[in-house]
């Protein structure tokens, strides 16, 4: 049964943190225009995480309300990177690196979305296009002191760290998109307000109606700090094996894991918060993997959990490394690729995170010889057979 206007309202308002335009949108809505809704994500990285899917979940709301999305996958802007909150410049990506995120990308958005209700673009489609003219044009829409204004600009020039005249175009670029999509809506993170305000004045100066706005709460990663990021190693990726997320998800703070079911899933909070943490939490588990497998995947995942961690039995598959000569604990952590440095695999030793068998490791210069057939318990979810 259609909704009507002010029951799409409600539905589009909710949960969000901002809604600009509710009223130019109602009349859009009221004339029953299908909305164009558009999305942006750059792909700096292969891998769709739980930060994005709070967005996207909203996207999907939209198509149930018969609504058209436009996903714009950010080729051509990530090779500049979204300078939204960030205190430093991002590094520059290689055009070989985006177009194999890109590949993830499309694998991993119809996970969620309805294809049949998804028009899927490149910005690069339209932006290589633009030339040196059409650049300048854009960038004339703008002045240096009304980029200062933002907040995360603005601190960077306040601590003397230094900001690109690429991170300036940035926001200009995302606006234009909007005016090439024709976008009804953005939606974006908090973090983004400034650039999907530019899409609407970029709108407006040719003419056209302005795009409304909504921005959804920024989800915290795994530290229960900072936004949930690959680039900082706080995420849950959407295609992680099961096992990964459920580990994840358990070792999330108890207010964390609160604030993931109330940005996450539609279940009653007053009901989840009656039930003990640890039992919420291996909830919670169970309805994140299934958002994004099978059902018995999510059981699975579950019972490994509580057989590995809450009887102390190891897990039903992990990888091997096999030796040809003895070797220290430290190369191995890093060549298995357990630990991403030597750094960080010392560092694992020093707080005590790594086992050899029963026996809690110390020394960094440990090591291990061919045929011990030693199991490697490193953190909590880590364990790798040497052979």
């Amino acid at each position: 049964m259609k909704k009507n206007i002010e029951e799409q309202l409600n539905i589009i308002a909710r949960g969000s943190e901002e809604f600009i335009g509710k009223e130019e949108l109602k009349a859009k809505l009221s004339a029953g225009k299908k909305l164009r809704v558009k999305f942006g994500a750059d792909p700096t990285a292969p891998d769709l995480h739980l930060g994005h899917t709070v967005v996207m979940e909203k996207l999907h709301q939209f198509q149930d309300l018969g609504h058209q999305i436009v996903f714009i996958i950010g080729d051509f802007t990530a090779m500049i990177g979204d300078p939204s909150g960030r205190t430093s410049e991002r590094p520059v990506l290689s055009k070989e690196a985006i177009a194999e995120s890109v590949k993830g990308y499309r694998e991993q958005i119809f996970r969620i979305l309805d294809e049949d209700k998804t028009e899927l673009v490149t910005n690069s489609s339209w932006l290589e296009a633009l030339g040196t003219e059409g650049l300048i044009r854009i960038a004339s829409n703008y002045t240096v002191a009304q980029m200062l204004e933002r907040d995360d600009f603005s601190k960077r020039y306040q601590a003397g760290n230094p900001i690109s005249i690429t991170e300036f175009i940035y926001p200009l670029l995302q606006g234009y998109d909007s005016l090439e999509v024709e976008a009804d809506i953005e939606i974006g993170g908090t973090d983004q307000k400034f650039n999907l305000l530019v899409g609407r004045d970029f709108q407006r100066a040719a003419g056209k109606s302005p795009q409304a706005i909504l921005t959804m709460p920024l989800l915290e990663g795994t530290d229960g700090v900072k936004k949930m990021s690959k680039s900082v190693g706080n995420h849950i990726g959407i295609s992680e094996p099961p096992r990964e997320i459920f580990g994840k998800i358990m070792s999330l703070s108890d207010s964390m894991m609160y604030r993931y079911y109330s940005l996450l899933t539609l279940e009653n909070m007053k009901e989840v918060q009656a039930l003990h943490p640890m039992e919420a939490k291996k909830r919670l588990g169970e309805l994140i993997i299934e958002k994004y497998n099978p059902r018995e995947e999510a059981v699975k995942a579950r019972e490994e959990f509580e057989r590995v961690f809450s009887n102390k039995e190891l897990p039903d598959e992990f990888p091997s490394f096999k030796l040809e000569a003895p070797m220290k604990i430290v190369d191995i952590l890093f060549e298995s690729g357990i630990a991403s440095s030597k750094g960080e695999a010392k560092r694992l030793i020093k707080q005590g995170g790594v086992r050899v068998g029963d026996a809690r490791i110390s020394d960094i210069n440990a090591s291990i010889s061919p045929g011990d057939m030693q199991v490697i318990r490193a953190g909590k979810r880590n364990f790798l057979q040497v052979e």
